[in-house]
C-alpha cells in the first residue's frame, strides 16, 4: 500500500510539473490561436517557425546572444573557481560569499544596476551589445563558478603534485592535470549559461539595445499585442526546445550508464 502511495504521489507531482508543458506541445499541432480553444490539426505554426524571416532573426540573434556569453562565463567561471580553491582560506571565503550574492540576487535589481552602472554612469551607448552581454556574463558567471569548484573539490589531488614533482610546470600541469578532470562541471556551467541567457527578461529588457530582441523579450510582447501568428509559432518553438532537452537529457544518462558499465566490467577483470 506504502508503495503505491509513493507512486501515486509521484505521478501527481510529474503531473503537475509537465501537464502545461504538454499541453503547449498538443495546441502547436493545431491552428487554434488559444489554448483551450478547439482546433483542427495543423502544422502552420512549425511552417511559421521556420519560414518567417522575423522569427529566424530573433531565433537566431537569441543563440548567437547565449552561446556567446556562455563561453565568456564559462572561461570567467572556471578561471574563477580554480584560482579560488587554490588561494588562501580568507580569500576563498570572501570570493564565494561574493559569488553567491548574483545568484541569489534577483534578476530585475542585477539588471537595473547594470543599466545605471554602464548606462547612465560610465555613459556606454545602449545602442551597442556592451551593456547586454556583460550583464549576461554577470548572470550566468556565478552559476559556472558553483558548477566547476565542486569537482575540484572531488579531483585526485596527488596526480597534479605527480606532476610538478616530475617536472611539469604549474601551466601544463593545470592544462593536462586539473582541467581535465573537471570537465563534467565546465560543460555543465556551459550548458546553465545558456539556458540562463535563453530564459532572462529583465536583465536582457534593461541593457538590450532597442531594436534588438531575444525570444524572452518577444513572447512577452507579442503575448501583451495582436502578434497571434508569430505568437502561436511560439508553441512550437517551446516544443522543440523540450524534445531537444529530453533527448540531450536521455543520450547523456545513456553515456553515463554506459561509462559505469565499462568501469565496472574493468574493475571486475
Amino acid at each position: 500500500m506504502r508503495k503505491v502511495l509513493s507512486s501515486a504521489w509521484l505521478g501527481i507531482v510529474l503531473l503537475f510539473m509537465y501537464l502545461p508543458i504538454l499541453l503547449l506541445c498538443i495546441y502547436s499541432f493545431t491552428d487554434s490561436s488559444t489554448i483551450g480553444a478547439k482546433g483542427s490539426i495543423s502544422f502552420q505554426n512549425y511552417r511559421t517557425l521556420f519560414t518567417s524571416s522575423e522569427m529566424l532573426s530573433i531565433l537566431g540573434g537569441t543563440l548567437l546572444l547565449a552561446f556567446g556569453c556562455a563561453i565568456i562565463s564559462t572561461m570567467l567561471g572556471t578561471v574563477g573557481a580554480i584560482g579560488t580553491y587554490y588561494s588562501k582560506k580568507g580569500l576563498k571565503q570572501f570570493v564565494t560569499t561574493a559569488n553567491q550574492i548574483p545568484v541569489v540576487n534577483a534578476d530585475v535589481v542585477t539588471g537595473f544596476s547594470i543599466c545605471v552602472l554602464l548606462i547612465v554612469v560610465l555613459g556606454i551607448d545602449k545602442n551597442t551589445f556592451i551593456p547586454l552581454v556583460i550583464g549576461q556574463v554577470v548572470l550566468a558567471s556565478p552559476f559556472v563558478y558553483l558548477s566547476v569548484l565542486p569537482k575540484l573539490k572531488q579531483m585526485d589531488h596527488h596526480l597534479y603534485e605527480a606532476a610538478l614533482d616530475l617536472g611539469a610546470s604549474a601551466r601544463i600541469a593545470l592544462i593536462k592535470i586539473v582541467i581535465p578532470q573537471i570537465i563534467p562541471g565546465i560543460i555543465s556551467g556551459f550548458l546553465l549559461s545558456v539556458t540562463l541567457s535563453l530564459d532572462d527578461y529583465f536583465i536582457t529588457t534593461y541593457t538590450k539595445p532597442a531594436t534588438f530582441d531575444t525570444i524572452s523579450t518577444y513572447v512577452v510582447n507579442a503575448t501583451r499585442g495582436s502578434h497571434t501568428e508569430i505568437k502561436t509559432a511560439f508553441w512550437a518553438l517551446s516544443t522543440v526546445i523540450f524534445i531537444v532537452i529530453i533527448c540531450v537529457v536521455l543520450l547523456g544518462n545513456h553515456l553515463s550508464n554506459q561509462k559505469t558499465s565499462e568501469e565496472n566490467d574493468a574493475n571486475d577483470i
